[in-house]
């Protein structure tokens, strides 16, 4: 048995604090949740300075905001919360609420069983915000590069109507199905990604190294060479011999992208350009759809009043171009049309999809049919995906096609020539 420091508040909201034998930080919380006692902290009394559990932590996070921090140790944050590890606290936290485990207490055992020092000090952090009175969308409100806006608003609304715990199941099946797709993108992409760059390496070898090597052969025969030759040698010599201003030139405009993209008006434009792209513009609206119809099906299922709905599932869709429409549509239901009227009129959803949501309207399911929009576009675009390989290999081939056409007439063929040209000198 140890001894244990502890502080915490009462069943009356009041301070308590004093010492406790137990055998472990979690047997002592235990014991003083049966006494009504909500601990805030925990700390060995007689090695206070070795591994230190939640109390230790909670001193570090006092000093850090002391020091003017944030209340997280930086110091300890090689590694910040990702998305992964929020989805994985949604999990626990709806399954610790589920069967009846307070808030506090819930947190404290999180805190005591996560290895990643990032997300220590990130339920240390909603500790001390819940022990100082706030709520718990507030707490994670403080946290804004770790929860979205849609994150803390649907935790809002949890607490409002009393289904936290169903709030944060639809949460993790909501991230799942975010962190699903983009898997399945990135799978998608890889090999077609991979090809392109093998392609634009080997045309920078062939251009540096391999055509300046016959330029001297040609060169030394003194004939008339084929036009592609001659612009095959020009374009070769131009590179080889500005090779630094076009690197400067990728360079400046890869950064200046970057920089457009980052403005709002770039930013919007570059968000209705990619919906337009061949083969890859249908997936990203299809699934910039798929979100928005399955973040609006939890939020109305939840009980989000429309109006609010639209405002914070606009935060989650990832596109500035749709996030615009779907504003649109919020402001024009607020003015009293119907769904299917700003929906129709912002141009964005197919024909199906508006029969949908005009059955949905009319019948009082339109959560539930947002829910199978989305079900319907995770399977199309689970299916394009699929088949992205197929679509884009045509566009390689007629690509290398291309590329070697153009070095075989450029270079082979003065070469097959050869002879010709030796018999008139």
């Amino acid at each position: 048995m140890a001894n244990f420091a502890y502080r915490g508040r009462d069943a009356n909201g009041q301070s308590a604090s004093g010492h406790i034998d137990a055998g472990s930080p979690a047997e002592a919380a235990g014991l003083l949740q049966a006494r009504g006692i909500i601990p805030t902290s925990i700390t060995a009394h007689s090695t206070a300075s070795r591994a230190r559990p939640a109390s230790a932590r909670s001193a570090t996070t006092a000093e850090n905001k002391t020091a003017g921090g944030t209340g997280l140790n930086k110091d300890l944050l090689p590694k910040p919360v990702d998305s992964t590890d929020v989805m994985l606290f949604s999990r626990q936290i709806y399954g610790l609420l589920k069967a009846g485990v307070p808030i506090m207490r819930a947190l404290a055992g999180l805190q005591e069983s996560a290895s990643k020092p990032s997300v220590i000090d990130m339920l240390q952090e909603l500790r001390e915000s819940l022990d100082a009175g706030r709520e718990l969308s507030t707490a994670l409100a403080r946290l804004p590069k770790i929860f979205t806006p849609f994150y803390v608003a649907m935790v809002r609304v949890g607490e409002m109507t009393g289904q936290l715990e169903t709030v944060f199941l639809r949460l993790y099946d909501h991230m799942a199905f975010e962190r699903f797709m983009k898997e399945q993108v990135s799978s998608a992409t890889r090999y077609p990604t991979f090809v392109i760059i093998a392609m634009a390496v080997a045309l920078v070898v062939v251009n540096v190294f391999v055509i300046p090597a016959f330029s001297k052969v040609f060169a030394g025969f003194h004939a008339e060479l084929p036009l592609m030759t001659k612009i095959l040698l020009g374009f070769s010599s131009f590179m080889v011999d500005t090779w630094y201003l076009l690197l400067g030139g990728v360079v400046g405009v890869v950064l200046g992208f970057k920089a457009w993209i980052r403005t709002v008006p770039g930013r919007y434009q570059w968000d209705k350009l990619k919906l337009t792209l061949p083969i890859a513009g249908k997936i990203i609206s299809k699934a910039t759809l798929a979100r928005f119809a399955r973040s609006y099906a939890l939020a109305s299922k939840s009980g989000v009043p429309i109006i609010q709905a639209l405002t914070t599932v606009s935060q989650t869709v990832g596109n500035e171009y749709i996030a615009d429409k779907i504003e649109n549509m919020r402001d024009g239901i607020s003015r009293g049309e119907t769904v299917l009227r700003v929906a129709a009129h912002a141009g964005i959803f197919p024909p199906v999809v508006l029969q949908m949501i005009a059955v949905g309207e009319e019948s009082g399911t339109l959560d539930d049919l947002m829910q199978e929009i989305a079900d319907m576009f995770q399977s199309e675009i689970e299916y394009d995906l699929k088949t992205l390989a197929q679509q884009i290999e045509p566009i390689l081939i007629t690509m290398l096609g291309i590329m070697v056409l153009v070095l075989a007439l450029g270079i082979f063929l003065p070469l097959w020539d050869m002879g010709s040209v030796v018999k008139k000198k």
